[in-house]
């Protein structure tokens, strides 16, 4: 009895071991097996059930922020007040309520919500393309990624993984599809400007707040001081590596990173430098073996990472990080899994299949082999199978065939969130936390060039969302466009350049968006521009482009069947 449980035992560490393999650096894929690509979308090898159950509790993981000792959290029933959505017990209170709510111009939570770029929970089935679980905070009003969490006996707000990554795409909520306009980095610099003003005396005697909900405020202003945090160079961008770098810079430069006070000489580099770029999709994650736009993550599940990043950029106490993450592994192996099992949106889930011409795609297929495939991964279709498929089926990609290991290309684009990397990634690797759960970063030279799974929802495109559409990208650096309007993907004639596959023509986009600056895009600013991604690829020796316009149709055509 003895042998079979000590050789059980030893069969469990070995699996274990096995399974932790897939986050090392040395890591890389084979051609068959377990460590096959299309074996990666179950990274913890669980059966059928295990695996459906899994990934429905990780999306709620994702849909309500699990970190339940993140220290910033706004009591929520002071915003609930603000907006007439709980009782206020005096009329002089009522009417400052009023005040807050005309001052801060909106006149719901959805608007408010909205305007910070979050996106709201499919009404109905047909709107909840990634089949979307409704944890309790549906029925609060929150959006996807709004998170209650009780302390103090009061609830606080917070946000969580889907504020950046959800998206409504023409109606249909996307789980896993970068925010098309997330505003997370904006809320921390309101955060800061209301720290400023905000007093105890205030929230007590003027806005009524419970001993528990001023508590809860007071942590939150004190938390604060850690955080540093840059606005977006534009609207669309994300700044976390700037505001983990930053924030990081002002801590003590042990393994836990102490929030002690201490002499600074000046400010961070990344508080000033751009190295912005767009949150990423979740469904490429499986086909890598390092992470983020750059590859710098080279060891160790991106999860964590994750959960480290955000805690950093708000200000968390590390050795009380460090104990949520040990005490709650079931927590980041359902979210890792739910994560790595992520599916792609289908261009035929949004469009007639009259609007895609698979002659077309058929030959942009012999171009995307010439010029895209050594880089960016093959992908063998169903046509090149079984002819006799009836057309959605025809049209999918059978197999992707991505590198054994994630190479890192400099192919000429914006060096800012690369090089941005180099400025504070000692500091990570000091972290205890790093060290225990084999997270390494190492500064590359270049970003990864992606795989096109899912490609046509993407846009805008490059890293800083430089290139309105595929046909911006197909074209030399110096003919792109260098300025454009970017819009909302609400309606899929007016919103969207389908022969282009991204933004319309500034010509065609209204007047309505126009008049909100927050959309135009300037490939002049720093950190943005869109250069690079066409010597020695599109471009000969001469500087003549070796595709013509259709065959670039072609080109884009099949990209929208990947």
């Amino acid at each position: 009895m003895f042998k079979v449980f000590l050789l059980s035992f030893l069969t469990n560490i070995s699996i274990a071991q096995d399974i932790d393999m897939q986050w090392s650096e040395a890591f890389e894929f084979s051609s068959i097996g377990k460590w096959s690509i299309e074996n990666r979308s179950n990274p913890f090898q669980l059966n059928p059930l295990q695996l459906s159950s899994t990934i429905e509790k990780g999306k709620l993981h994702a849909l309500k922020y699990p970190v339940t000792m993140t220290p910033l959290l706004f009591p929520y029933s002071v915003f609930e007040k603000a907006f007439d959505e709980a009782p206020v017990n005096s009329r002089a209170r009522k009417l400052i309520y009023k005040i807050l709510k005309l001052s801060s111009g909106y006149k719901t939570k959805k608007e408010f919500f909205d305007y910070a770029g979050h996106n709201q929970y499919p009404e109905n089935e047909e709107q909840n393309y990634s089949h979307i679980p409704y944890p309790s905070e549906k029925n609060r009003g929150l959006p996807m990624g709004g998170t209650l969490i009780e302390r103090y006996q009061v609830e606080g707000l917070t946000f969580g993984c889907a504020s950046c990554h959800s998206a409504d795409l023409f109606g249909k909520k996307v789980l896993g599809l970068s925010t098309r306009f997330p505003k997370g980095n904006e809320l921390f610099l309101d955060a800061k400007k209301m720290k400023r003003t905000y007093r105890s005396s205030i929230g007590k005697y003027i806005l009524g707040m419970s001993d528990g909900e001023l508590k809860m405020m007071a942590d939150t202003l004190e938390t604060l001081d850690w955080v540093q945090t840059k606005k977006p160079v534009v609207l669309g961008l994300d700044t976390s590596l700037s505001q983990v770098g930053a924030s990081l810079h002002y801590r003590q430069k042990d393994e836990y990173a102490t929030k002690l006070k201490r002499f600074v000489d000046g400010p961070h580099i990344l508080e000033s430098k751009a190295a912005d770029s767009k949150p990423a999709v979740w469904w490429n994650l499986k086909y890598k073996t390092r992470w983020l736009s750059d590859g710098s993550l080279v060891s160790g599940n991106p999860v964590y990472t994750n959960f480290l990043w955000n805690e950093i950029g708000r200000g968390t106490d590390l050795k009380e990080l460090e104990s949520w993450i040990d005490q709650n592994q079931s927590t980041i192996k359902e979210l890792t899994t739910s994560v790595f099992a992520t599916h792609a949106p289908n261009y035929l889930d949004f469009f007639d299949e009259k609007e895609l011409d698979i002659h077309s795609a058929m030959r942009g297929e012999k171009q995307f082999k010439k010029y895209c495939e050594r880089c960016h991964g093959q992908y063998i279709k169903n046509w090149s199978i079984d002819k006799d498929l009836e057309f959605k089926q025809l049209v999918k990609t059978n197999e992707v065939r991505y590198h054994k290991k994630t190479p890192v290309i400099n192919v000429g684009t914006d060096p800012g969130r690369y090089e941005g990397m180099k400025y504070f990634s000692k500091d990570l690797n000091r972290l205890a936390i790093q060290k225990n759960k084999s997270i390494l970063v190492k500064p590359q030279v270049g970003y990864v060039p992606p795989p096109l799974v899912g490609i046509w929802a993407r846009w805008p495109y490059f890293h800083n969302n430089s290139a309105p559409s595929l046909c911006a990208v197909l074209t030399s650096s110096e003919l792109r466009p260098k300025t454009y309007w970017a819009v909302k993907a609400v309606d899929p004639k007016k919103d969207f350049d389908q022969e282009c596959n991204g933004y319309p023509h500034p010509s065609k986009i209204s007047k309505k968006w126009k008049k909100q600056k927050k959309y135009f895009y300037d490939t002049s600013k720093a950190g943005m521009r869109n250069t690079g991604h066409d010597k020695k690829i599109f471009l000969d020796k001469s500087g003549n482009e070796y595709m013509t316009k259709p065959q670039k149709l072609d080109l884009i055509e099949f990209l929208k069947t990947l």
